[in-house]
């Protein structure tokens, strides 16, 4: 079982280096698709220049050595090679696929531990919408890595440390723990920060305590500390609460905070300084970076040290590269986080290779997230200015998905685990079904909607497969087969799920989670197409041709659900 665009590169390859020479042998064939052919080769178009020779002669070249193919080469035009497999080979490759329990998924060899920095929500405030997409971004690329078989270790960054939580302590004693830990537990984090600040501003008393409580909370005070998890847990415990909602696979243990690098700063700057990396400029410490400059054209600085002597996210960073490498062991490390952190980013990372911290056999990935849109075209925001609450978000699209489903039948039960599914769904494959750095406008009815390329339309096409094995009383786990192909929309679904297994592993490797939703939207159209012109369960079809359509469909399915699956989508057996 082989992707036959894999199985075409390297017998193309191989043509090319017994045509023309072993150093031709790794050249890219430029294998795409075709509405020609199934495929379409057009490295004759470019190497004909390199050799001297017409493409069409070269094209001709290759094709002759192809003539043992499972199919039929031709030459078209000015020096294509058209490229149409045989069906039978289709169908053998899709019956090994079927019996194969990772529909043609491979694993990595050898795996990698691949360190992921996602989510990451300030714990001084609530979430909004602004971590949605790093979170259900991030998750997806650890489900993925996970499925090729690299060790992921998972880390939230929370925004736990720092000078605000001064005042948060002082609040959080003004009103009582335990009014405190109800605010923070149901969601009112940015009610209770923005509580404090007003009497931060306006209380001349409260200041100076706060001020107090940041020196004794940096110094290890155990009462200090005390206060600060009574926070932090109230907090972590509504950042649960909407992973739990979300279905996402971050706990506890995944916790990474800056609070967890603060012992490590000092010794961070120390170090970067006796090494030369870190030199001191207008009394702060800093990496210069080479190849970095300001408006000014003046060398950039990443300032490890401030001047007063505080610390920043690029102290936090660099503690951090360094103990992912040192003491994780990581072999990539992602930072799912916003585009806007991009010059931030690449400044660390070439900090870090300075200091040695980030070696040649490590590689270190920004996963730039692009912001959320209104349907204005500006920052998603409610109406009255504010941030979206994530709660408040995903609530509505439960709400309205429950609204969709409404006349079904359902008992409130089914209907709401039914809800929730397609709520989320929606919600996260409207976001992965797009590139990661691109803008996208959040739109209920569009992403609500069962047409289109939608998270409802792809769990639909899964629960219509189901439906069709209910309907004709059979197990699509108990189906054996084997496939065969007698009809084009047989073949054209067949020949599209050999493709599995590739576009998980693009998609993993190149961060790309967008690229594995296209492919199961195809999918679902596809099968579409299969389904009305060719009959499955109906009175009348030859047992032989439901067989195999049987499984075609129990194979259709679990790409979908598989699929699905990774990207975080939960599939219900009803729609």
């Amino acid at each position: 079982m082989t992707d036959p665009q894999t199985v075409l590169t390297e017998r193309v390859q191989q043509a090319l280096a017994g045509a023309f020479g072993p150093e031709y042998a790794n050249a890219d064939p430029l294998i795409r698709p075709s509405q020609f052919a199934d495929f379409q080769a057009n490295v004759a178009m470019s190497l004909g220049k390199r050799l001297r020779r017409p493409p069409r002669e070269v094209a001709e070249e290759i094709a002759s050595r192809l003539a043992d193919f499972p199919g039929t080469v031709e030459v078209s035009g000015p020096g294509f090679l058209n490229i149409t497999l045989d069906s039978d080979w289709i169908a053998a490759q899709a019956s090994q696929t079927f019996e194969d329990e990772r529909i043609g998924v491979p694993t990595v060899t050898p795996p990698q531990t691949v360190v992921i920095d996602y989510s990451a929500p300030n714990a001084a405030k609530e979430m909004h919408v602004g971590h949605l997409r790093t979170t259900i971004v991030g998750d997806a690329l650890a489900r993925l890595n996970e499925h090729l078989g690299n060790t992921v270790i998972r880390q939230n960054h929370l925004g736990d440390w720092g000078t605000p939580f001064g005042m948060l302590i002082e609040h959080l004693l003004d009103i009582g723990e335990d009014s405190a830990v109800a605010q923070l537990e149901a969601g009112m984090g940015t009610e209770f920060y923005q509580a404090a600040r007003v009497k931060f501003d306006g209380d001349e008393s409260f200041k100076i305590r706060s001020r107090q409580r940041v020196t004794t909370l940096q110094g290890g005070d155990p009462e200090t500390m005390r206060l600060w998890h009574v926070f932090m847990d109230a907090t972590i415990s509504y950042f649960n609460k909407v992973y739990a909602m979300l279905g996402v696979t971050l706990t506890d243990d995944d916790i990474a905070g800056e609070s967890m690098y603060n012992p490590m700063l000092d010794k961070t700057c120390d170090d970067l300084e006796a090494m030369g990396v870190a030199v001191h400029s207008d009394g702060a410490l800093c990496v210069f970076p080479p190849g970095f400059t300001g408006s000014d054209d003046k060398p950039l600085p990443l300032i490890i040290r401030k001047s007063d002597g505080g610390y920043g996210y690029a102290s936090t960073d660099m503690a951090a590269i360094r103990y992912r490498t040192d003491d994780l062991k990581a072999d990539r490390i992602l930072y799912v986080v916003g585009a806007d952190q991009a010059l931030h980013f690449r400044m660390v990372f070439a900090a870090a290779r300075l200091a040695g911290w980030l070696p040649e056999t490590s590689s270190a990935e920004h996963v730039q997230i692009g912001m959320m849109l209104g349907k204005d075209g500006k920052r998603f925001k409610t109406r009255s200015g504010e941030s979206v609450k994530l709660t408040d978000l995903l609530d509505e699209a439960i709400e309205r998905a429950s609204a969709a489903i409404d006349d079904r039948g359902y008992d409130e039960d089914t209907k709401h685990e039914i809800a929730h599914a397609v709520g989320m769904g929606a919600v996260k494959y409207a976001d992965l079904s797009i590139s990661h750095d691109s803008e996208y406008v959040f739109d209920f009815d569009r992403m609500l909607g069962f047409t289109g390329n939608t998270g409802p339309y792809m769990q639909y096409a899964q629960a219509r497969i189901r439906s069709i094995f209910r309907k004709g009383g059979y197990d699509p786990r108990a189906v054996r087969g084997p496939i065969r192909i007698g009809e084009p929309a047989e073949r054209s679904l067949a020949l599209h799920l050999l493709g599995f297994g590739t576009v998980v592993e693009q998609a993993t490797m190149l961060n790309e989670p967008h690229r594995l939703a296209a492919y199961l939207f195809e999918t679902a159209s596809l099968f579409s197409t299969f389904f009305e012109e060719c009959p499955v369960v109906k009175e009348g079809v030859d047992p032989d041709v439901r067989a195999s359509r049987l499984a075609l469909c129990a194979l259709t399915l679990r790409v979908l659900e598989t699929g699905l699956s990774l990207l975080g989508v939960a599939t219900p057996e009803r729609m």
